[in-house]
């Protein structure tokens, strides 16, 4: 093959290759609002302010208004704030990595310590965090930020509960690095990532202080971590990690990945419906409008009828992939992997099915490289995902 055509054939690749992902990704599209920090986390939204977001090395909280897209500074010095969030009176509470303590800031700009030890030790230095309706203040408590010079006084990476009153409560102490955190939309399960070992667990809350039935929620299947997470009205997960923000359904089953251009830290819902997605990534924040409703609302049936079939992963691949699917309820379905040209080149699955949610595998070898559609029939329900086998 001369160089030439190899390099058409690569350039076509990428853009098949761009094409899939963008398609893969969410129906908006990705927009850089920001640039020019040095490490950004922690985003946090509040109508009539905008958004604010963390950078953690400076020091610095800053704030991007929607009106203008201008960014100002917020608050400086932060004491490295990651997490941000509100409490119910609209007070702003951070984590303060610096101070190894949770903070609110006051209606006059003043910064109030809520927490900086568990049983007369130091925390390692508070990461993530959110409020329940309650008041309640959860956070995560790893160790990978201990400022440098000080020691770890603990011997264990907590998760805890703050209540209103101030006291303290330690939810877990099993983390090696625990992470993200966020309650699904009814308050009645609590996730937390482990963070080295890109995996989400669960939790069911029986009351705002009680947790049981503690599961592995999902693994992200790339090797790298998973950081800052939130979750949308339909109860869908967004965990930020390896090439950008894995979105899973409330049965723990892959959705999409929508792609950061640098690696993401963290994400929060923003504008008047909140729902816009603000990513933050390194140097830059993002935002894109996800549109997606593929998730099953917690304690809700799937409305009659509405099957699913979701995009191939890995996509591009070599030599094999997963499609995962949905069916509402029994039904016979047939899913076949065709060519360009409508030949089938191979039937995943032919049968009837109970309802549930399902993973197919696409093996490959032995299969030409090139684009493919896997094409899922189940009754009049026709849908097809594209597939890129690049060998």
């Amino acid at each position: 093959m001369s160089r030439q055509i190899m390099r058409a054939t690569v350039a076509i690749t990428l853009l098949v290759v761009a094409g899939i992902c963008a398609a893969q990704t969410t129906s908006g599209t990705l927009e850089r609002v920001c640039t020019g920090f040095q490490f950004v986390e922690g985003p946090v939204w509040k109508d009539g302010v905008g958004l604010l977001f963390s950078d953690v090395w400076p020091s610095t909280i800053h704030r991007w208004s929607p009106v203008d897209s201008a960014v100002s500074l917020y608050l400086k010095p932060s004491d490295s704030s990651n997490g941000l969030t509100y409490d119910r009176q609209g007070r702003l509470i951070l984590t303060q990595m610096q101070q190894r303590r949770v903070s609110r800031q006051e209606t006059d700009g003043s910064i109030t310590p809520l927490v900086s030890t568990f049983r007369g030790k130091r925390f390692n230095s508070p990461n993530d965090i959110v409020v329940s309706s309650t008041g309640a203040v959860f956070f995560t408590d790893p160790d990978f930020n201990v400022p440098p010079g000080q020691a770890k006084e603990l011997a264990f990476k907590g998760i805890y509960r703050l209540s209103p009153s101030g006291a303290i409560q330690l939810v877990d102490s099993t983390f090696d690095k625990p992470n993200g955190i966020c309650f699904s939309p009814d308050e009645k399960l609590l996730y937390v990532n482990e963070s080295a070992q890109h995996k989400i667990y669960v939790w069911d809350v029986v009351n705002d202080s009680t947790f049981t039935n503690k599961r592995l929620f999902y693994t992200i299947p790339q090797n790298g971590y998973a950081d800052g997470m939130k979750a949308d009205s339909s109860g869908n997960i967004y965990c930020t990690g390896p090439g950008g923000v894995w979105v899973v359904s409330p049965a723990g089953t892959y959705i999409t990945l929508i792609s950061t251009p640098e690696a993401p830290a963290n994400c929060a819902w923003g504008d008047a419906d909140r729902k816009t997605l603000f990513i933050t990534a390194r140097s830059s924040v993002y935002r894109i409008r996800p549109g997606i409703s593929t998730g099953v609302r917690v304690g809700m049936r799937t409305p009659e009828g509405s099957c699913e079939l979701s995009e191939g992963y890995p996509n591009p691949f070599n030599p094999s992939c997963e499609v995962r699917y949905h069916l509402p309820e029994s039904r016979s379905v047939r899913i076949a992997v065709c060519d360009l040209f409508g030949r089938e080149v191979s039937v995943l699955v032919d049968e009837q099915k109970p309802a549930g949610e399902y993973t197919a595998q696409f093996d490959a070898e032995g299969i030409a490289s090139g684009i493919y559609l896997c094409r899922m029939q189940s009754g009049s329900f026709v849908e097809s995902r594209k597939l890129l086998l690049v060998k």
